[in-house]
């Protein structure tokens, strides 16, 4: 039998190579190499920055005025005050104003020839942004209050006086709470420990400042300076005077001023009453009628009539 030609069959199909199997260390997966320590001077875009140590924060500590002692030593931190109070490092001024607060509160003779100077400190201090160094110096502006009084409104202090009670009006009317509540505290020891006449004087301007929170602080201030008053006191003034401010003040834009003027009213309307003999009347349309009498005589027809309004509701 002859044998088929090979030249005609298909050529066999070569075996394909076996895929090779890959492996894996799966111990190099679970036993990762430790990582090298950054350095911190070397600028590389892939590695996140590291934390900055945080600086040290300088802290100040505001010491009520019972918990003040005495200086052992005041003369010589007197002799170096001027230069603690113009340092331009914020904390060696704070030190600077607590001794002046000792120096007010225990050893008051000496502060008296640089008064003026103190106060205007104590302005550029409330001006300052920094919060620590704000609420030290309205809490010196609290001691000297207490231990100078009416010596302040003489006519060496009295501008900066002036400048100082702007400024603790501002403070009061603003939104950092500590801040705010430390300058409500002294402005309450300003009318306790200023007689109530020259301060009234000094209040009667900022009834219409241009800031409507400062006429609001104003206007308690004038309240609470009013309430201490006895009749011969305001009848001093000048009831007149006072009703009219409480008048300009019951149309306030502000809550707090309207309320505040209330309370003037009433006191006003107290001593009226007493001036006319109300006291000797039983029948109170006849005091109503003289309210509104007093109310017509000395203001505009729209406020006499807020005023009459007033006090039939109370």
């Amino acid at each position: 039998m002859a044998l088929r030609s090979l030249d005609n069959t298909l050529p066999l199909t070569p075996e394909r190579p076996k895929k090779a199997i890959k492996v894996t260390n799966s111990i190099a997966k679970h036993n990762p190499k430790p990582k090298q320590p950054v350095d911190p001077n070397v600028n590389d875009e892939n590695i996140a920055p590291l934390d900055p140590v945080a600086p040290a924060v300088d802290s100040v500590d505001y010491v009520s005025s019972e918990d003040l002692k005495p200086l052992s030593d005041p003369d010589v931190k007197f002799q170096g005050l001027n230069e603690g109070l113009e340092s331009k490092d914020w904390l060696k001024i704070c030190d600077s104003l607590n001794d002046v607060r000792r120096m007010a509160l225990f050893h008051s003779t000496l502060l008296l020839p640089i008064l003026e100077k103190v106060l205007l400190i104590l302005v550029k201090a409330m001006k300052n942004p920094r919060s620590a160094l704000c609420k030290t110096s309205i809490m010196a502006a609290s001691d000297l209050f207490k231990s100078y009084g009416d010596k302040l409104l003489e006519s060496t202090t009295c501008d900066a006086v002036d400048h100082m009670m702007l400024q603790l009006l501002l403070k009061a009317s603003q939104d950092k709470k500590f801040v705010c509540e430390e300058a409500e505290r002294t402005l309450k020891t300003m009318v306790a420990f200023i007689a109530p006449i020259p301060l009234l004087h000094k209040l009667k301007g900022y009834v219409s400042h241009g800031n409507m929170r400062v006429r609001a602080k104003a206007a308690v201030s004038i309240s609470h300076c009013v309430s201490k008053m006895d009749v011969g006191e305001m009848r001093d003034y000048g009831v007149v005077l006072l009703v009219q401010m409480a008048a300009e003040l019951l149309k306030d834009r502000l809550p707090e001023a309207r309320e505040a003027a209330r309370g003037v009213v009433a006191v006003i309307h107290k001593v009226v009453m007493e001036e006319e003999g109300s006291e000797e009347e039983e029948e109170k349309e006849k005091e109503k009628e003289k309210w509104q009498n007093f109310c017509q005589e000395n203001l505009s027809a729209i406020d006499a009539l807020v005023m009459v309004k007033l006090v039939a509701s109370q």
